[in-house]
C-alpha cells in the first residue's frame, strides 16, 4: 500500500476510540491490522496518537466485508488493492476450518499454552462477532456433541471453562470500566452442565457496549427478581446449551417474566430448541446466534 497523501486541514479526523465505536472493531484489532498486515495507515499526532480519516473508516468496513465472507486476514490486503470489487473465495477457502481444528485439538489435548495463543490471536485479528460466529460457537457445539459419551469429557469441559472464565472475566472487568450502556444480568439455566455458553454470551454483550453482571452458576428463580433489583439491571439474559426441562421452559420462565420489571430474554441453543414453547409469553426468545441475539436485545430495550 502506497503512502497516503496528507489530507487537507479541514478533513475530519477521528481518534481510534471513535473509529472503534463507528465500526465495531476494537482498538487492539485495529492496531494489529496496521502493524502486522499494513491494512490501514492512520495519521499520527505529534505525540503519536492515531487519527483516522473517512477513507480509513471505509477501508475498515471493506476489511470486515472480506472477513465475514471467509477470507483470511493475511489475504485481505491484496483484495483491497484491486481497482474493482472482485468475487470473494467461497467461505471454506478461509482459514476458519483450520483454526477450528486447532482449537478442538488444543481442548482435547488440554494444551493451555496453545489455547492461550489461539484465544489471543483470534480476538486480536478479528472482531468479536466474527470470532464467535466462525470459531467459538461452532467449536463449542462440536465439543458438546462429542462430550456426551467420551472418556475425559468432564476434564476437558472444566479445563476450557476455567480458561475462558479467567480470560473473558478479565475482558469484562476492563470493559465495564469504560462502558456506559445498559447493565445486563447474565446467568445459565439449571440443566446446563457448565458455563461455556454464558461466557460466550457475556463476551458478545460486552462487545456491543453493555455492562455485564455475570453469574456462572444459576441462582434460584425466586432470587432473580431481587438480583435484578439490587444490581439495577436493565435486562435479565438466560442462556443454555441444553433443551432444559419442559416445566421450567413452559411454566417457570413465563412466571418469572411476569415478576420482573425488566425484559427476560433467552439465548443460546435452548432458544432455538424451545422457541415454540415460549410463544406467546413475555419471555423474549433471541436465538442461538449470539451476536444477533445481543443486537435483538438492544432493539428490545429501546422499545421498553
Amino acid at each position: 500500500m502506497s503512502d497516503k497523501a496528507p489530507h487537507p486541514a479541514d478533513t475530519p479526523l477521528y481518534p481510534i476510540r471513535e473509529v472503534s465505536r463507528l465500526t465495531g472493531v476494537n482498538s487492539v484489532t485495529l492496531r494489529a491490522w496496521e502493524r502486522r498486515y499494513g491494512l490501514i495507515r492512520p495519521q499520527r499526532t505529534p505525540k503519536g496518537h492515531r487519527l483516522y480519516c473517512r477513507e480509513d473508516i471505509e477501508r475498515v468496513e471493506r476489511i470486515l466485508q472480506w472477513l465475514t465472507r471467509g477470507v483470511p486476514v493475511s489475504q485481505v490486503r491484496e483484495l483491497l488493492e484491486q481497482p474493482e470489487m472482485v468475487e470473494a473465495p467461497a467461505p471454506t477457502a478461509g482459514d476458519w476450518p483450520t483454526q477450528r481444528r486447532q482449537l478442538l485439538a488444543a481442548v482435547e489435548a488440554l494444551d493451555l499454552a496453545r489455547l492461550e495463543t489461539l484465544f489471543n490471536q483470534s480476538l486480536a485479528l478479528y472482531p468479536v462477532a466474527t470470532c464467535l460466529a466462525e470459531l467459538w460457537q461452532p467449536v463449542l457445539s462440536e465439543l458438546e456433541e462429542g462430550w456426551d459419551d467420551q472418556l475425559g469429557a468432564l476434564l476437558q469441559r472444566r479445563t476450557l471453562e476455567s480458561f475462558l472464565r479467567t480470560r473473558i472475566g478479565t475482558r469484562l472487568y476492563h470493559a465495564d470500566q469504560l462502558h456506559r450502556g445498559p447493565l445486563v444480568l447474565i446467568e445459565p439455566l439449571p440443566d446446563d452442565p457448565g458455563n461455556l455458553w454464558v461466557l460466550m454470551v457475556a463476551l458478545a454483550a460486552s462487545d456491543q457496549g453493555y455492562r455485564v453482571q455475570l453469574f456462572d452458576a444459576p441462582l434460584p428463580f425466586n432470587e432473580l427478581p431481587l438480583a435484578v433489583e439490587r444490581f439495577k439491571a436493565d435486562a435479565l439474559l438466560l442462556a443454555s446449551g441444553q433443551a432444559e426441562r419442559s416445566d421450567l421452559i413452559r411454566r417457570q420462565l413465563p412466571r418469572l417474566a411476569e415478576q420482573l420489571a425488566v425484559p427476560l430474554a433467552l439465548c443460546g441453543p435452548v432458544a432455538r430448541i424451545r422457541a415454540n414453547d415460549l410463544d406467546p409469553t413475555r419471555v423474549e426468545v433471541l436465538g442461538d446466534d449470539l451476536t444477533q441475539a445481543i443486537t435483538r436485545l438492544g432493539s428490545l430495550l429501546k422499545d421498553t
